[in-house]
């Protein structure tokens, strides 16, 4: 049971570690800020899901240890990596950071125009 326990360790391990290296050419490759986040979020948070659950596997078969604190962080980055890439995506379309030249269509303009046109409206003078 032990070589099986470690064996799914390091394919987990493995398999974060490549996931990460993939995520950081992303970032290197990727025209705008939009696209970089995506690759640092999603990709990065999948690369280090895997690489502490291979360690929570590793030390529950080979130590008998559940580790709380590995639960707490495969649980905390599960939740704050989406999140802080969808506020620095935020941040950065509000702050005027454009598209990529590629980008079909701008969907968020119109949606931002209506809010503040309603925003105008219900405001006291």
């Amino acid at each position: 049971m032990i070589a099986i326990g470690e064996i799914l360790a390091v394919i987990l391990i493995v398999l974060g570690s490549i996931i990460s290296l993939l995520s950081a050419i992303g970032m290197v490759r990727f025209p705008d800020i939009y696209n970089r986040a995506h690759a640092a979020s999603k990709s990065s948070a999948l690369g280090v899901l895997c690489v502490l659950s291979g360690a929570f596997l590793y030390f529950a078969f080979v130590d008998g240890l559940i580790s709380i604190r590995l639960l707490l962080g495969i649980f905390f980055v599960f939740l704050t990596a989406p999140v802080a890439a969808h506020m620095v995506c935020n941040a950065a379309y509000r702050s005027g950071v454009r598209l990529h030249g590629e980008a079909p269509y701008d969907d968020l303009k119109e949606v931002l125009a209506r809010e503040l046109q309603a925003g105008q409206k219900s405001r006291p003078d």
